[in-house]
């Protein structure tokens, strides 16, 4: 194979990771000015900050006026671990697991918790399990999106508006860059590094009224560490829920999520958010059409992600040479100057993986795929 010449143009911004997630366009920390470093969160301002990024995600997101919204230390994993210790044990729980995160948290409920009546449905990478077969009378554990597979759920029909369980969904690389049916999910998490590219460590839960209101009535038998204590003698927290946080907060990371809520807001709110990433999903669809040697994880166009996009190696490339070609791939664009942390992620098929959301511009995507093809024709005659 001929190794064509280097592409003319790179991308401006070489952060294609997949978590943390880039930054939004003309990001600089000049955003950071207004910090309230050295201030107590639990002050008047501090608070305030706090409630505005409760209040903004809600506004921009859409989120039902009854259902409420929390920061959480510890990011998406804080989030979902408190539900999963708050909320699980009253009845049988049903887990789907397609990439790693859903498998880690069926190891949590099982390995830590020690519930018993669980049931595990797993699909492997590029695949979903039946969603049709769920069992609704069961609490159910799933992520919308699975940022390590490239494969999300096509939407919400699948979940029974009728359930007796509750939808527990982590939703963390869906959420601001995918439309999600609120009515159907009971508890949401998601976590500032992913899609709006603001700083780690911190996470958002969002509880319907169904999972209240089990919070409020049910005690779990296990002792419950303080950052997931969200209810006390059977009543909420309420103050949680308005920025009076567990534990310590960064407020150089409260000022950088405002900063990137406002820029949302800006740009068109959650349509322009969703419309920006499936552009970005459109152009490596096309571009994997043309292709020679690459192709989707995911194995159906419905449940492609939009925003990490997950590539494997077509059948021209031997099995046994993939995960070598994957790594040279990746270290040759990294040394351009070209992308990222774009390899796959440690558990999943060989391959690379794009993040596509919401602050990666179209012409940043349309800058890198003829690197791609690049990189590999180099592996090819090296």
């Amino acid at each position: 194979m001929t190794v064509p010449h280097r592409p003319l143009n790179r991308p401006e911004n070489p952060n294609f990771s997949s978590g943390p997630c880039r930054k939004r366009p003309g990001w600089t920390p000049s955003a950071l000015d207004g910090a309230l470093t050295g201030r107590s969160h639990r002050s008047a301002p501090g608070v305030e900050r706090l409630r505005r990024v409760i209040e903004e995600s809600r506004a921009i997101l859409g989120l039902p006026a009854d259902y409420r919204l929390a920061i959480m230390p510890a990011s998406d994993t804080g989030a979902i671990e408190a539900a999963l210790w708050s909320l699980l044990g009253t009845r049988g729980v049903e887990v789907l697991a397609w990439e790693a995160f859903g498998k880690g948290w069926a190891v949590d409920i099982t390995g830590e918790l020690k519930l018993t009546d669980v049931r595990l449905r797993e699909a492997a990478f590029g695949e979903l399990p039946d969603l049709a077969a769920t069992d609704w009378s069961r609490d159910v554990v799933f992520t919308w999106n699975g940022t390590t597979s490239g494969v999300r759920v096509p939407d919400g029909n699948w979940i029974a508006g009728d359930r007796q369980g509750l939808s527990i969904c982590d939703a963390t690389s869906a959420v601001f860059a995918m439309e999600l049916p609120w009515d159907k999910l009971d508890v949401v998490t998601w976590s500032w590094q992913k899609v709006l590219g603001g700083e780690a460590q911190h996470g958002m839960l969002a509880l319907s009224p169904r999972a209240a209101e089990r919070l409020k009535s049910y005690n779990p038998s296990w002792p419950l560490p303080k950052v997931f204590r969200m209810a006390k003698g059977g009543k909420l927290i309420d103050g949680l829920f308005r920025g009076e946080t567990i534990n310590t907060p960064s407020m150089l990371c409260v000022e950088d999520q405002l900063d990137a809520l406002n820029w949302a807001r800006d740009c068109g709110g959650l349509p322009a958010l969703i419309r920006n990433s499936q552009k970005n999903l459109a152009l490596i669809d096309a571009w994997v059409a043309r292709s020679q040697w690459a192709r989707f994880l995911a194995t159906r166009p419905e449940i492609r992600s939009s925003t990490s996009v997950c590539l494997g190696f077509k059948d021209a490339v031997p099995a046994d040479k993939t995960a070598e070609l994957a790594k040279r791939m990746a270290a040759l664009l990294e040394a351009e100057g070209v992308a990222y942390d774009i390899g796959a992620y440690r558990d999943a098929p060989p391959g690379l993986r794009i993040w596509a959301g919401a602050t990666v511009p179209v012409a940043e995507i349309e800058r890198l795929l003829p690197w791609l093809d690049w990189a590999f024709a180099s592996t090819q005659t090296a």
